[in-house]
């Protein structure tokens, strides 16, 4: 062949809603820059229309995820794992870019972001058993408390941790059957668009995750005020007022509200991001007589 110089093919970042990848529906995007400014993709301005194309999704997925087993959900988180696995350079570039890391910083945080699904995946299965149980009650009855999903949860993450923090704040809500909608970090979106691919082939159902890129200050209002959002965590509305405007918008249809706290993303897990959308059943189940023996059951 001759010596022609190859032109690059440049990656184009799209949302993922619905198991899908679409562009914004206003056709908007806007320039993503490294920590020197330096161009480095046009991510997808999400319009009003795209976050309620999302909660859409969010909503028509409820309801088969949070009735799988949990074993099951197990099984797909750890999936994302293995998936993350074999694309771990291409996070660990993304992520140096991003946050204007060193390749080996950047693969700490890669490796910390893997492990992390691995830690929720094992957790799906046992959450029930630390925050249910059977409760003492005076009567002829067995009285059982059992965690239920909440629902539809808005998570807006974190502005600065581009890939740990934002897995951090995604896994626990899907890890106990919600469905999320996921306002990307606004500086650094594309680690989170590239966990949209990653996400389509680890056989999650589609809308159980959606991701958008944008401004959370233009679509958080709409979809705090959505009343067919039953959630919101505000971990990254640190911009002004928004995370106070968003909770007095979230109060309409009485949403539960994660605020937004100071967080050390590298540090181990505990269990209250999964208790924080959780929601408790108590069943009455009255015992009674088998016979003259007076045994239960």
């Amino acid at each position: 062949m001759s010596d022609v110089t190859r032109l690059g093919v440049f990656k184009t970042y799209k949302l993922y809603v619905g198991g899908k990848f679409p562009r914004s529906e206003s056709g908007r995007v806007y320039e993503v820059t490294d920590s020197k400014g330096k161009w480095l993709a046009n991510a997808p301005l999400s319009s009003r229309k795209d976050a309620r194309d999302a909660v859409v999704a969010a909503r028509k997925a409820f309801g088969g995820w949070a009735g799988a087993t949990a074993y099951n959900r197990g099984q797909i988180l750890y999936r994302v794992a293995e998936m993350l696995e074999g694309r771990r350079d291409q996070f660990v570039r993304e992520v140096a870019e991003a946050e204007g890391l060193s390749k080996s910083k950047a693969a700490v945080v890669v490796d910390a972001a893997i492990d992390r699904w691995v830690w929720y995946a094992g957790w799906t299965d046992k959450i029930a058993q630390v925050v249910g149980g059977a409760n003492p009650v005076a009567g002829p009855y067995f009285n059982l408390s059992s965690p239920e999903p909440t629902g539809v949860v808005t998570v807006i993450a974190p502005q600065d941790s581009s890939f740990l923090g934002l897995v951090s704040v995604i896994a626990p809500v899907i890890a106990t059957g919600n469905t999320a909608v996921v306002i990307a970090s606004e500086k650094y979106p594309l680690p989170a668009l590239s966990l949209g691919e990653v996400l389509a082939t680890s056989d999650l159902p589609g809308g159980v995750v959606n991701i958008l890129s944008g401004k959370a200050s233009e679509m958080g209002p709409h979809l705090a005020a959505h009343q067919d959002v039953n959630a919101i965590d505000l971990t990254g509305a640190t911009e002004g007022d928004l995370a106070r405007d968003l909770e007095i918008a979230a109060a309409d249809n009485l949403k539960r509200v994660l605020r937004p706290r100071t967080e050390d993303f590298a540090e181990s897990p505990g269990t209250d991001r999964m208790t924080a959308f959780l929601e408790t059943k108590t069943v009455w189940h009255p015992t009674g007589s088998l016979g003259a023996s007076g045994s239960s059951y």
